[in-house]
């Protein structure tokens, strides 16, 4: 099984195939899992007996997640998963089209690594993505991962 560097939780289907042509065009070759609604999310990580399914070696390097999800919200993934001490190093950016402060430190207040409003211009949307796979691919730099080997 080839391991997914990024875990795009994401509804709009539009929108993920922009993320996917954003990573291809600024030449960020990552394996990229793409699912639909948060309650995917939590069964690829905790399945239904809720233990964690993936090695720790097998967990994404990075999470984007959107809140409008169906069946269970954004909000409720990220707070499952940084709750949860095995899944708790993964950062999870947020990047949803809501620009509510509420929303902001809710996702904050639960442990999100990052919150980013979705911009409306393509060319914008296309740099966003790129600037988040610049980052948390490729400067930021982990210690937690145990499939890494370097780092700080």
């Amino acid at each position: 099984m080839t391991a997914t560097d990024i875990l795009l939780v994401e509804d709009n289907l539009h929108d993920v195939e922009m993320i996917l042509y954003a990573f291809s065009e600024h030449d960020m070759s990552y394996q990229v899992l793409a699912l639909q609604d948060g309650a995917k999310a939590l069964d690829y990580f905790f399945g239904a007996q809720g233990c964690l399914r993936e090695p720790a070696a097998q967990l994404p390097k990075l999470i984007l997640l959107d809140l409008k999800l169906p069946r269970i919200n954004g909000i409720e993934v990220l707070k499952r998963l940084k709750s949860d001490e095995r899944t708790r190093p993964v950062p999870v950016v947020v990047f949803t089209s809501s620009n509510e402060s509420r929303d902001k430190r809710t996702c904050y207040s639960f442990g999100a690594n990052s919150y980013i409003v979705k911009p409306l211009d393509s060319d914008e949307f296309s740099r966003f993505i790129a600037d988040i796979g610049a980052y948390w691919m490729r400067m930021n730099t982990t210690t937690h991962y145990p499939h890494e080997t370097g780092g700080m």
